[in-house]
């Protein structure tokens, strides 16, 4: 699969007086456990942060229709905002009660895969490491969904048409949430949804984690075993008594150890092959300052999620498996000799 994108050292858009490192905004080599704090993505209403002037380029050469994506980007984004005015309403008055709640997470489960055609759907307990640093999100759970791009389209990022792409698919899942969440008030519970990143206090990724969607690949993106990292998430938080699932293990450390692909790739060089402390967690991380002034020049990129070998159609679940089985075999010489 051939990515082309626009060389690192051809961006237009310099500080004259660089704003304060992203990555220590992100707490990057932080010991202490502390909320996500906002480094990108404004919207209004959210206080202005160091990097607004380049936060601001970025929405006027990719939301407002510039000409790097286009009016297709700009009328998906139109499209979202509105679907999200009905993210929130009234509850009715007459509650229905909930005797299972895994019951219930199945009934919701399956309406949500109804509304948002074909997805992942999971439910997770929304906690401190899921809200931004002050969010409000008042809510005990989080109904996560994933919702898949197109392929074919995205393997063209970061070309104009995986942009517009990129926002028909998170309309699609924020009318599915708004949806999921007015039926959910109409039972009586309280819920809101959640949709792109720039309409959010829920951080999205950690909740879809907890909720088994997936794991963190060392690109910063979610992996599943249906879509690899080819969706994007959305989310209703709700006190709707429900069942919660648990993380999932399908092998991605075992594969992003070694994989060299979206190292490569990676036009701003931004990958790093070891994992990181931020905020108190080692986990993998992504160089803000190299990669998100590559993003904003080119109005979006996605080129790293789009070469993981996870991302191929039809490939995680038997690449899930040969992980799994590989680890295995070799954990069982070892168990038998300690136990000699």
């Amino acid at each position: 699969m051939k990515v082309e994108a626009r060389p690192y050292g051809s961006l237009v858009f310099r500080y004259r007086e660089p704003p304060p490192s992203g990555n220590a905004i992100n707490g990057l080599g932080e010991a202490a456990r502390k909320p996500a704090r906002l480094v990108f993505h404004w919207s209004p209403g959210r206080k202005p942060h160091p990097w607004m002037a380049l936060d601001l380029h970025f929405t006027m050469v990719s939301g407002l229709g510039g000409p790097l994506w286009g009016w297709g980007s700009f009328l998906q984004r139109l499209r979202m905002i509105w679907a999200l005015r009905r993210a929130l309403g009234p509850v009715a008055p007459v509650r229905r009660e909930v005797r299972d709640p895994a019951a219930m997470a199945r009934e919701i489960k399956a309406l949500a895969q109804r509304l948002a055609g074909d997805c992942i759907v999971g439910i997770a307990e929304i906690g401190p490491d899921a809200v931004l640093e002050g969010g409000n999100v008042p809510y005990k759970h989080a109904i996560c969904i994933g919702v898949p791009m197109n392929r074919s389209i995205m393997v063209e990022a970061p070309a104009p048409r995986a942009g517009t792409e990129v926002m028909r698919t998170y309309r699609r899942g924020a009318v599915a949430a708004v949806k999921l969440a007015e039926h959910i008030r109409a039972m009586g519970w309280p819920a809101k949804a959640f949709g792109e990143t720039k309409t959010t206090d829920l951080l999205h990724i950690p909740v879809a984690l907890k909720a088994g969607l997936g794991e963190l690949g060392k690109h910063g993106s979610m992996i599943s075993r249906e879509f690899g990292s080819n969706f994007r998430l959305v989310a209703v938080a709700t006190d709707l008594p429900l069942a919660v699932d648990a993380p999932v293990d399908i092998g991605v450390d075992d594969l992003c150890a070694g994989c060299q692909r979206c190292t490569l790739d990676c036009p701003a060089g931004a990958i790093s092959d070891k994992k990181q402390l931020v905020r108190g967690v080692e986990k993998w991380y992504v160089d803000f300052d190299k990669c998100t002034p590559y993003f904003a020049e080119t109005a979006g990129c996605a080129i790293c999620i789009e070469v993981c070998p996870w991302s191929e159609p039809g490939r995680g679940f038997k690449l899930s498996e040969m992980l799994l089985a590989k680890r295995g075999a070799k954990a069982r010489p070892r168990a038998a000799a300690a136990a000699k």
